[in-house]
């Protein structure tokens, strides 16, 4: 279900997209242009569900989703050509992480063009998420008007040839939930088991929920943090930290 779009909102994609300082010429064509069918795309892109039911960011989430993977793996490819495959996983996995996501979110201040609804404003926890779920669906409307990979990589190459290097000095920067699996698998271990508990109802509070960590029915670290996902990245990286100490 496609919306009408006002010219203040038009002008303000249009600019939101000038400041991503893709350099292809099909994308500027596009934008000198002024081209109502890209910015009606980014425009539904950039609209979360809480704030409208019908037209909205999901279905372009999905899709960027698999074109954010495949253009992580052509720059892996294309940069890390003696890497092996395994490495390759555990690269692209923090490259496409949602903490990578809403790293580049925060960077191109997506936040100031994404139409949020009042009830999910206000939460930093879920701002993260949302910021990362509507680049992502970002990506996908930018392949869906431009129908290149090519371009998507123009963009996101030159936030990747930064990241990748601090990445590879701490495997576990982005996603240590996947770095750790990641690991488990290789070794042939079971999965991490996390056990979470709530210890206060404070909103923000550090220590609101308590995270143990289990490999192979062994506890391997406790951990706390603000949300579950926090003290479980947090339970994570304790025990990446220590495999990382140990092979030093």
């Amino acid at each position: 279900m496609q919306k009408t779009i006002n010219d203040a909102r038009i002008k303000n994609i249009f600019d939101f997209l000038i400041s991503l300082k893709i350099s292809s010429k099909k994308f500027t064509e596009k934008l000198n242009n002024q081209n109502l069918e890209m910015i009606n795309i980014v425009d539904e892109a950039l609209t979360h569900t809480s704030a409208n039911k019908s037209f909205n960011h999901e279905k372009l989430e999905f899709f960027g989703d698999a074109v954010l993977r495949l253009s992580a793996s052509e720059f892996i490819d294309k940069n890390f050509q003696s890497m092996s495959i395994g490495k390759r996983s555990e690269l692209r996995a923090q490259i496409v992480s949602d903490e990578w996501l809403t790293q580049l979110g925060k960077e191109i201040k997506i936040t100031n063009i994404i139409i949020i609804g009042s009830k999910a404003m206000g939460d930093k926890y879920s701002t993260d998420t949302i910021i990362a779920e509507c680049v992502e669906a970002l990506i996908g409307a930018l392949y869906k008007s431009l129908n290149s990979l090519n371009i998507i990589n123009l963009w996101l190459d030159k936030y990747w040839e930064k990241d990748s290097k601090f990445i590879l000095k701490e495997p576990y920067r982005f996603n240590a939930k996947s770095a750790l699996q990641e690991w488990c698998q290789e070794k042939a271990f079971n999965l991490p088991e996390y056990k979470i508990k709530e210890t206060s109802k404070i909103h923000g509070d550090l220590r609101r929920f308590y995270c143990e960590l289990f490999i192979n029915g062994q506890l391997k670290a406790t951990s706390y943090g603000q949300s579950h996902k926090k003290a479980e990245k947090n339970a994570a990286i304790k025990v990446l930290e220590e495999l990382f100490q140990t092979k030093e």
